[in-house]
């Protein structure tokens, strides 16, 4: 296996976030400090397009410049002119980047960083349309005043977008053809987060994410809060499961989702609990329990992508040791392939991945403390 890390930015702040910043700076102090405003970024979304053969990357950044692309032909990162559209308050593209194949364009969503402190002064967070052929970039619509959004995905046949906002959590329908919103409800009462790293559609069209329990009357809501829910656009509600997660060890309650994945053929899997590996019930919304690929450490696992060769990959683990990960949804089963790692550099840990046609993998890196995030090149 070999290992790249592609460096848009190469900044080293050493162990100045433990020693200063940590538990103690908020928003207004990264953007105060022209060091962290402007060197600092974290890689979370990841898509491949391969009409040009580019990677488009969304970007964690304090300075508002969230979109680039890394062209594999030139092995250059490309600035796509996001400066042009943007607002102070765009902070990121947080899982969301989608393509609707109708009209060839890319389609993102902005999340923020800031707090509710700033609600009324933050406009919201639009959707972004990209057309990677003429390279025009237009802001077409905010779904949700002043909310911001954390994750998207796209209905192709609808031609309609579905996402997660934070803060509040709801989910809302943006429709492409004429930019029209429907706030589509809640998925948390705000005790705690409750959605994973994305949101996914299954092959019915329906839209799965994760939602909690609130249980105001106790001072805990409980080990089983966190559960799953599903948009179904046939009774055009959201279907709230007495479902979710099963702990690892086979105790009461359920694990907070962390990724749902669609991996073809009516088959939807997600992960949690440390990245384990869930197979869900798309009827129900029960998961069942396949297997913790990292038990020893802090882990995560936040995508599995489908591979040429009909495997899915990703890339698990946390805090600076990570590993692929082989996913074959048909077995169930799964193998580790090696570290993510070049020289002295090692991954911190992984928010999205992309895998082209030749295999190749792409892994966003994000929220390392004491860096910029790379983008990962693995060959297997």
């Amino acid at each position: 296996m070999q290992v790249k890390a592609l460096k848009l930015q190469d900044v080293d702040y050493g162990d100045q976030w433990a020693e200063e910043i940590e538990d103690r700076w908020e928003y207004d102090d990264f953007r105060a400090d022209s060091g962290w405003r402007k060197g600092w970024i974290s890689m979370d979304s990841v898509y491949y397009h391969a009409d040009d053969d580019r990677v488009y990357l969304g970007i964690t950044s304090f300075n508002a410049d969230i979109f680039r692309a890394y062209d594999r032909k030139s092995g250059a990162f490309v600035d796509l002119g996001y400066g042009r559209i943007a607002d102070p308050f765009d902070a990121k593209f947080h899982r969301s980047l989608v393509k609707w194949e109708e009209d060839g364009c890319l389609y993102g969503a902005i999340a923020l960083l800031h707090d509710i402190d700033r609600y009324w002064e933050a406009p919201g967070g639009a959707i972004v349309k990209y057309d990677p052929n003429s390279g025009a970039l237009e802001k077409v619509g905010i779904p949700m005043p002043h909310m911001y959004i954390q994750s998207i995905c796209l209905d192709q046949a609808r031609g309609v977008i579905y996402g997660i906002t934070f803060t509040p959590e709801r989910m809302f329908r943006f429709n492409l053809a004429d930019g029209r919103s429907d706030d589509l409800g809640p998925i948390s009462s705000g005790m705690e987060m409750a959605q994973g790293e994305n949101v996914e559609l299954d092959d019915a069209g329906c839209v799965w994410c994760g939602w909690s329990v609130t249980r105001a009357w106790q001072n805990f809501s409980g080990v089983d809060r966190n559960r799953l829910c599903k948009f179904n656009p046939e009774t055009d509600r959201i279907e709230y499961f007495d479902a979710g997660l099963p702990k690892p060890d086979g105790s009461y309650g359920y694990e907070r989702v962390e990724g749902i994945f669609n991996l073809g053929e009516g088959r939807i899997f997600a992960s949690g609990a440390n990245g384990s590996i869930y197979r869900i019930d798309t009827e129900t919304g029960m998961g069942t329990y396949l297997g913790t690929p990292v038990a020893d450490r802090r882990s995560r696992l936040t995508t599995l992508q489908p591979g040429p060769d009909g495997a899915a990959y990703g890339v698990t683990g946390r805090d600076g040791a990570c590993e692929v990960i082989r996913f074959d949804a048909d077995t169930e089963r799964y193998e580790l392939l090696g570290p993510v790692s070049d020289g002295d550099a090692d991954c911190w840990q992984v928010h999205d991945v992309a895998v082209t046609p030749d295999g190749t993998i792409y892994a966003g890196e994000n929220d390392s403390p004491y860096r910029s995030g790379y983008l990962w090149e693995i060959r297997i």
